[in-house]
C-alpha cells in the first residue's frame, strides 16, 4: 500500500496549473508513444515475417534446382547470422501442432510455393529463445527475440528446415523521449505564463480581502490579467469603495449623534442641581446615569471596529494587563498565559472585547478563569466561569443587541445587553469568531478566536 504525504499537492493556483499541464503533456505523450510503438512494432514484425517467408521459399526453390550432392553444402554456406538452413533426407517429418499465428504463417508459405508443392506438408513454429536447443549461432551471439522455424519441401524425399532468430523489439527511440521532454517543458512554460497572469491578480485580491476581513483598509487590486479576473478585481474595488464610504458616513453620523446626545444630558444634569427634593433628585440622577451609560454603550458598539489603526502588540501582555486591573478592583479573576504572543490587531478593541468577556464571567459566573492558547493558525482567548451556563436555545440570541437573559432590565443586574454584541463585532472585524459552550463540570466557556496575520478569511 502506497502512502502519499498529505502535503504533496501544491497549494497555489500557479503551481497547480503548472503541475496539471506538465502531467497532461507527459501522459498524453506517453500514450501517443506507446500507441506509436505498438503500431510500429506490429508493422515491423509483419514486414520481417514476410521477408522470412519469402526467403525460405526462395532458398527452397534454389536448392531444388541444384544437384543433389551440392545441396547440403549450399545450405551450410547460406547459413549465416540469424539465418540457419538444414536439410532432412528420407521420409518427411510429421508436422508439429501449430497455433493460430503459426497456421496463418504456414498458409502464406504454402501460397508462395510452386503449384506442384502446395500439397506437401509445411510447418511453422515460433518459440521463445529458452525453448530452442543448442543450434548455431551460439546462445551467446543469438538475438534475444523469438525463434521462427519453417519446414517445407525441397524435392521428393528432402525437406528444408530454416531457423530464423527474430531480433528483439527495439527500445523507445531517443527522438520520442526528446520530443516528449521538449513538449512538457514548453507546456510548463506556457502554463507558468498563464498562471502568472491569472494567479498574481487573484493573490493580490485574496490578500486585500483578507486585510478587509481583519478590519483593515483594503488596498485597491490592480485590474489586470484575463477579462474574468479584471472584472472580479473591478467589482472588488467598487465594493470596497462603497463599504468604506458607508463606514465613513456611519462614523460621522454616530459622532454627530453622540455629540447631540451628550449636550442635553449635560444640560439635564445641570438642571438637576436646582431640584430640592432629595428623593426625586436621586431618582432622576439614576435615570440620567443609565441613559448616559446606554448612550456610550450604543456608540461604542456601533463604532465597534475599524476606527483604530492596526499595530503589533503582545497579546499575552494585553490580557495580563486587563486581568491585573480587575484584580486591583478586587474582582475574582485568575489567568494562565504564555510568555509572549505577538499579534497584529487594533489593541484597544481587543482589550475591550477581552474585558467584556471577563466582566460577564464575573457578573454571571462568580469568578473568571482566563487562558490564552495558540496554534499555527490562530490565538484563542478562553474565559471560563462557575455560573449556571446558558441554555442552548439562548446561545445565539445573547449576541443580539439589547438582549439580556436577566429579565429585570436593570443595568445593575443585567447591564445594557451590548457587551457580547460588541465582542462579536470586534472578533469578526479581526477575521475571528466568538463561541459559547457550557462546561461539563458546570459553568460557561467563552472562546474568542483571533486568526494570526495572513490566515484571516
Amino acid at each position: 500500500m502506497i502512502l502519499w504525504p498529505r502535503n504533496w499537492w501544491p497549494r497555489t493556483l500557479g503551481a497547480q496549473l503548472i503541475v496539471v499541464t506538465a502531467a497532461a503533456v507527459l501522459f498524453s505523450n506517453a500514450a501517443v508513444g506507446v500507441w506509436f510503438e505498438m503500431g510500429r512494432e506490429r508493422l515491423t514484425q509483419s514486414a520481417i515475417d514476410e521477408r522470412v517467408l519469402d526467403r525460405a521459399v526462395s532458398v527452397s526453390t534454389l536448392l531444388a534446382a541444384m544437384q543433389a550432392k551440392s545441396r547440403d553444402a549450399a545450405a551450410s554456406t547460406l547459413s549465416s547470422g540469424p539465418w540457419q538452413f538444414r536439410l532432412h533426407h528420407g521420409k518427411p517429418r510429421p508436422p508439429e501442432t501449430m497455433n493460430d499465428e503459426e497456421t496463418q504463417l504456414a498458409a502464406k508459405v504454402r501460397a508462395l510455393l510452386p503449384d506442384n508443392k502446395r500439397k506437401e506438408p509445411v510447418s511453422v513454429q515460433v518459440r521463445a529463445p529458452d525453448e530452442v536447443g543448442d543450434k548455431s549461432p551460439s546462445r551467446r551471439d543469438r538475438p534475444s527475440g523469438d525463434v521462427m522455424s519453417i519446414t517445407l519441401p525441397v524435392v521428393r524425399g528432402t525437406q528444408m528446415e530454416m531457423t530464423f532468430f527474430r531480433p528483439a523489439p527495439p527500445g523507445l527511440p531517443v527522438e520520442l523521449l526528446v520530443s516528449a521532454v521538449a513538449a512538457m517543458l514548453a507546456g510548463s512554460l506556457a502554463a507558468a505564463f498563464i498562471a502568472r497572469r491569472v494567479a498574481r491578480p487573484l493573490s493580490e485580491l485574496a490578500a486585500s480581502a483578507s486585510e478587509a476581513a481583519r478590519g483593515g483598509a483594503a488596498s485597491r487590486v490592480p485590474e489586470e490579467g484575463p477579462v474574468d479576473v479584471r472584472r472580479a478585481a473591478a467589482a472588488f474595488n467598487a465594493m470596497t469603495d462603497q463599504v468604506m464610504r458607508t463606514l465613513e458616513s456611519q462614523r460621522q453620523l454616530l459622532s454627530a449623534v453622540g455629540h447631540d446626545l451628550r449636550t442635553p444630558i449635560t444640560a439635564l444634569r445641570i438642571n438637576l442641581e436646582f431640584i430640592e427634593d432629595a428623593e426625586l433628585h436621586d431618582r432622576l440622577t439614576k435615570n440620567l446615569n443609565e441613559l448616559q451609560e446606554l448612550t456610550e454603550a450604543v456608540l461604542s458598539a456601533a463604532r465597534g471596529v475599524g476606527g483604530e489603526q492596526m499595530r503589533r502588540i503582545d497579546l499575552a501582555a494585553l490580557i495580563e494587563s486587563v486581568c491585573s486591573d480587575l484584580e486591583d478592583l478586587e474582582k475574582p479573576v485568575s489567568w494562565q498565559l504564555p510568555a509572549a504572543a505577538p499579534y497584529l490587531c487594533r489593541s484597544n478593541e481587543v482589550r475591550r472585547a477581552v474585558r467584556n468577556l471577563i466582566e460577564n464571567a464575573i457578573a454571571y459566573g462568580k469568578r473568571a478563569k482566563v487562558r490564552l492558547t495558540e496554534s499555527k493558525e490562530a490565538y484563542e482567548v478562553i474565559v471560563e466561569d462557575e455560573g449556571p451556563g446558558i441554555a442552548e436555545a439562548d446561545r445565539a440570541r445573547v449576541f443580539e443587541p439589547f438582549v439580556r437573559l436577566e429579565e429585570s432590565r436593570s443595568t445593575e443586574t443585567g447591564g445594557t445587553g451590548l457587551g457580547l454584541t460588541l465582542v462579536r463585532a470586534i472578533a469578526e472585524g479581526h477575521g475571528g469568531s466568538i463561541a459559547l459552550e457550557n462546561r461539563a463540570e458546570g459553568g460557561l466557556r467563552a472562546t474568542l478566536r483571533l486568526p494570526r496575520e495572513g490566515t484571516a478569511v
